[in-house]
């Protein structure tokens, strides 16, 4: 059994119902969608055929957006869920040069894969321990072409319990802003309540730790890109 057997995302049907319910329990999900679209017009295309590996895919939605305002790139796809790589294989039905793998994160360190100009992954690393998001981080980097960027929308650490508590406060607004906007009268908030019990949330690590390790591993223009509470994008440049 692996790592991720263990996690709730090889249960049959979690990953289903959290995509369903991923615009409310994710802050400003559509807008962190939005400024990776816009990172990628600005900066990737006009690549001839740009090879973009999505990690932990999930449904596709990543790939999908990018496929919107770049029909012509690869992608390859890697989650270690059968049934999400079944769900993004759905999504992206019609669109051509697309490879799918099943593999954890730490069984993609053992995996060969080509070259690519974009590592794209959203909510998937934090699984991680800080030495195993340094291992992908190099394996990434190790995996990227010159000039290639690695983008991630994650969730992170808070640097301290004062600033933890005013952005669980952030996250229960937007969830009950949302709940209200949409009508919905389900317990949503049982994800803030996950992440202060630190059970789904138990691997997270500050930002400023995963900007250092990819600055460390020889990634350039190490950023935050956008930053909402808990949640976000962060990246580099090969």
């Amino acid at each position: 059994m692996t790592e991720f057997d263990r996690t709730r995302w090889a249960e049959k049907g979690f990953g289903e119902q959290y995509l369903e319910t991923a615009d409310i329990r994710v802050v400003e999900r559509k807008r962190l969608l939005a400024i990776l679209k816009s990172f990628y017009r600005h900066f990737l295309v006009g690549k001839q055929q740009c090879r973009v590996l999505d990690l932990g895919c999930g449904d596709g939605v990543l790939t999908n957006e990018l496929f919107r305002i770049d029909g012509s790139l690869s992608a390859t796809l890697v989650d270690g869920s059968e049934d999400m790589l079944n769900k993004a294989k759905e999504r992206l039905t019609g669109f051509k040069n697309i490879r799918f793998v099943k593999a954890s994160f730490q069984e993609l360190l053992h995996t060969d894969l080509p070259y690519f100009d974009f590592v794209v992954s959203a909510l998937a690393i934090h699984h991680l321990t800080l030495s195993e998001k340094k291992s992908l981080f190099e394996y990434i980097y190790s995996h990227l072409d010159a000039g290639g960027y690695f983008v991630n929308i994650e969730v992170v650490l808070p640097p301290s319990e004062a600033l933890e508590s005013w952005y669980q406060n952030l996250w229960r607004e937007w969830i009950i802003e949302k709940q209200t906007e949409l009508g919905l009268e389900d317990d949503y908030e049982g994800t803030i309540r996950s992440y202060k019990e630190k059970g789904h949330y138990s691997k997270l690590d500050t930002l400023t730790d995963q900007l250092d390790a990819l600055n460390d591993i020889g990634f350039r223009d190490v950023d935050c890109f956008y930053k909402y509470g808990i949640f976000a994008m962060y990246g580099g440049k090969k």
